[in-house]
């Protein structure tokens, strides 16, 4: 069992969703909304919704969630309460089924449609969301929203993308890279979404998850929380942000100016050994001036506006732009440990004139080089 079933905050799916709200207010209007992997009793996800559903003027809302005994992940070892209490629960299905839930009639006579009147039952299997009953759920959804267990990022994307539905899904930022991720990033397909652009977020986990994050707590009620670094909301429903264009210096003004020390005096930016690009190590010192390819890093999509820059590759061996390959090298490591590698390979590379200070470098034929983290390859649109 992978420990990466974590409980999104209710603030924070409030403010991601408030966002494409402001830019269509009827953006989830008349729609049927699916939230797989969503317990409600655990899920913020099916809370929000539930609570907004005649605000937002949803069609249906309909939830799944994974058994305790599913084989993809590890959840509650205990039937919970609000699930013990119901008419049809049932001991041997608790640990093996999944279960549905289902919010699209006032059950309750009070006029509102809202979490009380939240129907559930169990499904035929285990809640995976392959399933063939979950991905009729699917394929009956307009969007689809949750945060899915990050080891599965792929496959729930794709599970998404070939349906061609409309989706909010939480992952790490080093999704980008991937080959299954990023030309739809690429191909304007998939953006980031609002409201998550650096530093962590705090989730809660199951009580039988060990604590050994670097950031956690445990609240006065016994719950656990821990901090998830470099999580982003992928989207392919749009918001205001995505349109802001980027404020921008000139190249000379950047080195000149620059606050970071890596470009601050240098008379010219780094170009690649191995891409036709420069380097641009910080999202804010991408040059107004330059007219030709930048790579510049990951982050660069929180900010990225599709009427500004162009994306065209990112440096990874999979996606096959580079212009070079190297022979075997010798990695040195900052110890001074030497190993024969050939990494140099994957990622955008930087010749120096001399042996680099204070990081890993690599020798060949007796030249020296290092390597960038991944960039996406990018240039300036002009009118």
């Amino acid at each position: 069992a992978k420990n990466d079933e974590f409980y999104t905050q209710f603030h924070d799916i409030e403010i991601e969703m408030n966002a494409y709200l402001e830019y269509d207010p009827d953006v989830f209007r008349g729609k049927t909304v699916l939230l797989p992997c969503d317990d409600p009793e655990w899920s913020n996800f099916t809370r929000y919704f539930a609570a907004k559903f005649d605000e937002l003027g949803l069609k249906k809302l309909i939830s799944t969630s994974y058994a305790p005994d599913a084989k993809k992940m590890k959840l509650l070892a205990e039937p919970s309460l609000f699930e013990k209490e119901a008419p049809q629960f049932d001991p041997q299905k608790a640990q093996t089924k999944g279960k549905i839930f289902v919010l699209e009639k006032d059950h309750t006579g009070d006029g509102h449609i809202n979490i009380d009147d939240l129907e559930w039952e169990y499904l035929e299997g285990d809640g995976d969301f392959k399933s063939k009953e979950v991905t009729q759920l699917r394929n009956e959804a307009d969007i689809i929203i949750t945060n899915p267990p990050f080891s599965l990022f792929r496959e729930f994307l794709a599970w998404i993308v070939e349906a061609h539905k409309q989706f909010i899904i939480i992952g790490n930022m080093n999704a980008i890279t991937y080959k299954e991720t990023f030309p739809l990033i690429k191909d304007n397909k998939m953006w980031l979404g609002y409201s998550i652009h650096s530093g962590d977020r705090e989730f809660q986990v199951p009580d039988e998850y060990p604590l050994t994050a670097a950031g956690w707590r445990i609240d006065d009620n016994g719950r656990k929380f821990i901090r998830v670094k470099g999580v982003r909301w992928f989207t392919n429903i749009d918001h205001g942000r995505r349109h802001e264009p980027l404020p921008l210096m000139t190249m000379a003004d950047n080195l000149r100016f620059s606050k970071h020390k890596e470009l601050k005096g240098k008379t010219a930016y780094d170009r690649y050994d191995n891409y036709d690009a420069i380097e641009v190590p910080f999202t804010d010192a991408i040059p107004s001036d330059y007219d030709g390819v930048m790579g510049v890093p990951i982050s660069f999509l929180d900010k990225y506006c599709p009427e500004q820059f162009e994306i065209l590759g990112i440096t990874k061996t999979w996606y096959g732009s580079a212009s070079k390959v190297y022979p075997e090298q010798i990695q040195v490591d900052r110890h001074g440990k030497e190993t024969k590698v050939t990494k140099l390979n994957d990622g955008a590379v930087l010749l120096h004139s001399e042996v680099p200070q204070n990081e890993t470098y690599y020798m060949v034929d007796g030249k020296y080089y290092t390597q960038v983290y991944a960039r996406v390859l990018i240039k300036h649109i002009r009118s």
